[in-house]
Formats: C-alpha cells, sequence, structure tokens
C-alpha cells in the first residue's frame, strides 16, 4: 500500500509490477534484515560488556575463508576501469553534470545525499529511469542541460539495512527502504541498462559484517531469477565504512560470490562508525575531524588492508572522497585544495588503490592525472599485491593520533557544520556545500558523535578548559544566533537545533537519518 501524498509521476514508477516485485522482496526478506540488525545490536552489547582493551579481531569462525584461495568474478567491461568516480544526489542537474563529468563511473546517492523525502525518493527513482535510457535532461536558468552521447558508468547506492520507507507498507508494515531503492530501481531499468551493453551495477553501504552481505546476495539471486535475468548480472561495490566490516572485508567478497565487483574506503562513515563503536571508551577518543586524514596510523591501516584484500581477491579497491567544491571567488583557497587532493590522491594511488572518488566535476581531471600517471593504460593495478597479514586487528583499533588535539576550533566547527547540514536536510537536500566541502550525513555524523563523546568522557579542550554540556551549549547558543541573523523565510534552523541538542545532549542515537526521519516533511 502506498501511504504517501501525491507526487508528479509517482504512477510511471509505482506501477502494479513494481510495487509487487518490491513486496516480493520484503515477503522473502524482511526478518532475516531485521535479524541482521538485531546482530548489530547484539555486538555492540557485546563490545559494550567488556573491560577496557577488550580489542576486535578477525572471527575466528571465518578463517578458513580468509585461508582459502578464492577470486571474485571478473568485472563487466564498463567496470573494469574505474580511475576516476564521481558521487552525487539523484538531483536532475546534478545527475547530468555527474553523468557528463568525464568520470568513469557516477555513483547516483540514495542515502548519505538524498534527503528521503517522499517526493526525493521518487523524483531520484525518475531521473534513474530518464539517465538510463538517456533521456535525462532539463532546462534552467536560461541553459539547457542535456546528457552527452559519451557518460559515465552509472552505480547506485540505495539506503542501509537500518532504514524504513515509511511510505510503503505490505501489511502495515513499512517496507526496507533498502529493498524499495534497489527494487524500483532494478525493476525499471535492469534490462534497459543490460540493453546497453551495461548492467544493473550497486554499491552497498552500511554493512557490520558477512551475513548482510550474504542477504544482498540472496536478494541479488531472487530479483534477478523473478525478471528472467541471469544470475550474476547484478554487480556490486561494497563500502566498508563501519568497523566492524573492517574486520569481515574476505568475508562481505565472498559472500557476494558473482555479485562481487570491488570494496570502496567510505572514510567519512568509517570515522562516524570506530568512534560510535567506541563511544563508551575513554581511551578512544579521537581529536578534531580536521586532524583525522588518511595519513593517521589506523586509516592508513585500513586502506591498506581494503587494498590487500581486494587484490589478492581479484577485486577492485576504490579509494574515499575529495569533497571539495572548487569556489569561483577564490583562486587562493583553489590552488591550496587542489594541492591537497592531488597529496590525496597521488597516497592512494601509490598505496595499490584502482580508482578514487571526488565529488566535483572540476576534481575530476586533478584525480585522473594522478591515477593516469600511475595506470598509463592499464585499467587497474590488481597485480600490485601486498601480504594480507601485514595489518593487524590492533593497528584497526588504535586511535593514535599524532600531535591530535581536540580544540574549542574543532568543537565550533562541529556545531557549525551538524546545524547547517541538519537544517538543509530537513528543507529536503541531503548534499550541501560548506566552506567549500560537499558535506553529506556522513560528516554530520561524525560532528554530533564527536560531541556527543566529548561530553561523555569530559574532553581536555586544548587551552579552553573540559568539554561539558554547557560548554556545548555555550558554542550552540552562539553559533545558532550567527546562523539565524542569516537565515531566510523558509529556514529550518531552530528546527535543526533541537534536532543537533537530542543527539548530542541525549541517550546516543544509532543514526541521526532515523531520528530525523520522524520528523521529515
Amino acid at each position: 500500500m502506498v501511504a504517501a501524498p501525491p507526487v508528479a509521476d509517482a504512477d510511471a514508477i509505482l506501477t502494479a509490477e513494481a510495487l509487487a516485485l518490491v513486496a516480493a522482496l520484503h515477503h522473502e526478506f524482511d526478518d532475516r534484515r531485521r535479524e541482521v540488525l538485531a546482530r548489530r545490536t547484539a555486538r555492540r552489547q557485546a563490545l559494550a560488556a567488556h573491560p577496557i582493551g577488550a580489542p576486535l579481531d578477525f572471527p575466528a569462525a571465518t578463517a578458513g575463508i580468509r585461508a582459502a584461495d578464492w577470486q571474485v568474478g571478473p568485472s563487466p567491461a564498463d567496470l573494469t576501469d574505474r580511475r576516476v568516480e564521481i558521487t552525487g544526489p539523484v538531483d536532475r542537474k546534478m545527475m547530468i553534470n555527474a553523468l557528463n563529468s568525464g568520470a568513469r563511473v557516477f555513483m547516483a546517492d540514495l542515502e548519505d545525499a538524498c534527503s528521503p523525502t517522499w517526493a526525493n525518493v521518487i523524483d531520484g527513482q525518475r531521473n534513474l529511469r530518464d539517465a538510463v535510457r538517456g533521456t535525462l535532461a532539463m532546462d534552467s536558468g536560461g541553459k539547457a542541460y542535456r546528457l552527452n552521447e559519451r557518460t559515465a558508468t552509472l552505480v547506485v547506492r540505495p539506503r542501509g539495512w537500518h532504514l524504513d520507507e515509511r511510505h510503503l507498507l505490505v501489511d502495515g508494515t513499512p517496507i526496507s527502504a533498502s529493498l524499495v531503492d534497489f527494487g524500483l530501481h532494478f525493476f525499471h531499468n535492469a534490462r534497459a541498462l543490460i540493453d546497453r551493453g551495461s548492467g544493473p551495477y550497486f554499491y552497498l553501504p552500511k554493512m557490520e559484517g558477512h551475513e548482510e552481505a550474504r542477504l544482498w546476495n540472496d536478494v541479488f539471486v531472487a530479483a534477478q531469477h523473478a525478471l528472467g535475468i541471469a544470475r550474476g548480472t547484478i554487480r556490486a561495490t561494497v563500502l566498508i565504512e563501519t568497523l566492524p566490516a573492517a574486520f569481515e572485508m574476505e568475508e562481505i567478497l565472498y559472500e557476494l560470490h558473482e555479485h562481487a565487483a570491488g570494496l570502496n574506503a567510505g572514510r567519512w562513515d568509517y570515522l562516524f562508525s570506530f568512534i560510535k563503536t567506541f563511544r563508551d571508551r575513554p581511551d578512544k577518543l579521537l581529536p578534531d575531524r580536521a586532524q583525522l586524514t588518511m595519513a593517521v596510523p589506523f586509516m592508513r591501516a585500513y586502506a591498506e588492508r581494503l587494498v590487500d584484500v581486494c587484490h589478492r581477491r581479484g577485486a577492485h579497491a576504490i579509494g574515499g572522497m575529495a569533497a571539495f567544491i572548487p569556489s569561483r571567488k577564490d583562486p587562493e583557497v583553489n590552488a591550496r585544495a587542489m594541492a591537497r587532493v592531488r597529496e590525496d590522491k597521488e597516497r592512494e594511488s601509490a598505496m595499490g588503490f584502482d580508482g578514487t572518488w571526488v565529488a566535483h566535476p572540476d576534481l575530476v581531471p586533478v584525480a585522473g592525472a594522478v591515477f593516469d600517471e600511475v595506470l598509463g593504460d592499464r585499467p587497474h593495478q590488481k597485480a600490485a599485491r601486498r601480504s594480507a597479514s601485514a595489518v593487524t586487528a590492533d593497528q584497526l583499533i588504535d586511535p593514535t593520533v599524532p600531535g591530535g588535539a581536540v580544540t574549542e576550533g574543532g568543537v565550533r566547527m562541529n556545531v557549525e557544520v551538524a546545524l547547517l547540514y541538519l537544517e538543509s536536510w530537513l528543507r529536503g537536500n541531503g548534499a550541501v556545500a560548506i566552506h567549500n566541502l560537499m558535506e553529506d550525513a556522513a560528516t554530520a555524523e561524525i560532528s554530533r558523535t564527536q560531541l556527543w563523546q566529548w561530553i561523555r568522557h569530559g574532553a581536555e579542550i586544548d587551552g579552553a578548559g573540559t568539554m561539558t554540556r554547557e560548554y556545548y551549549q555555550r558554542v550552540r547558543v552562539e553559533e545558532l544566533a550567527r546562523l539565524q541573523a542569516k537565515a531566510d523565510a523558509v529556514s529550518r534552523i531552530t528546527d535543526a537545533a533541537a534536532l543537533l541538542d537530542a543527539l548530542v545532549l541525549g541517550e546516543f542515537e544509532e543514526f541521526l537519518t532515523v531520528v530525523g526521519y520522524r520528523v521529515l516533511e
């Protein structure tokens, strides 16, 4: 049943046949989805019950998978060279620009870069349908936006297993947002993609272990069978963006079998997961977000292991996001930022990554030039293999950040970014340019989680005392007043402040998007 306000073109997306596929997937897999989510809770409780110093480790039960000799299936032709991938929301104009950007792959993000209003959910599916058929177009501000003859390979990121879609019900129960996003795109576009020489490709977010990958694999098998499409046609790249998943990279690839395409270093969500996993541990406090680069030891260990696993198993290793948004007004800012982007991509290419992510079309040639220097005419560098035992469990959970500190500027930045992002998200915009950086839900999650943890453990603020509830409230009042002075008539900055207070001062919430969804219009 559809329980939603009218949205233009919804009938073309919510056809009886498409809804039947989604409902069938719900009936077959929703109980298992709830089981894997319950395992997350149990793992979290087990970690909380351990004494200080008790480590996460690679699962003993799956040691045989890690020791065995196996590889994922070969890549389809249009996913073989992935040296630069661009990501962005399913907004019509942004999709056209991304598909025309010159990147090899465009990840259309129905998750962290999309505020899940019902209008956005339907519009995103409509835009995906038109993009697949080459008819995506718009006219705005006197400009005509049309797709080029050659465009980036389309890969879709559905929402994570933890999210529901309250506007689609089966027997009064909301359907998994993952199954809605996947099912509607797959039903409408799988055959058209195959006819164009491509296929239904996905990025899978927020998984915490191989059982969740097995669930996705079984969904893929069922959906392909339902539409009479050959098994293995779907290909999935998994974002390793949770700390538990870093200990099960090989198992995740193994469970996806012939559907596996690669792993991605989803570093912003990974930082959020690290903080969330160890939120009760005073010995795991991290410094300001700005200091948490890929050069710090535990992040470098995570990236090295990802490349090691992917290349031993024949999968693509895709690097992290360059989130800089170029400024047309400040060439000095651009020059400094571009130098940092090049440095980041040089580090990734030297580590063995086969490609990387950018958030803006102007960064495609910058990142592309770096990977061109390393790859040349080769489509990837999977032959660059290292020892799988080089990265230890202790390295993955070591919070040491040389020279790291919590600063007043870091506290203030977290408050400002969270307020600005939440305000925009509540108005239906899930990707927001703040201080020349593209912020999405992942970076807002880091901001609010750090604030919560710093308060809980009374973090020392460099030269400014101890982090307390009162300290946070003083900064939040000041930042809110500053932002309110600039707000327009439709601003939801006051609602954003109330939501941030609940997230920072209340009981810990696993995902801000779950809490925010309750008040999203």
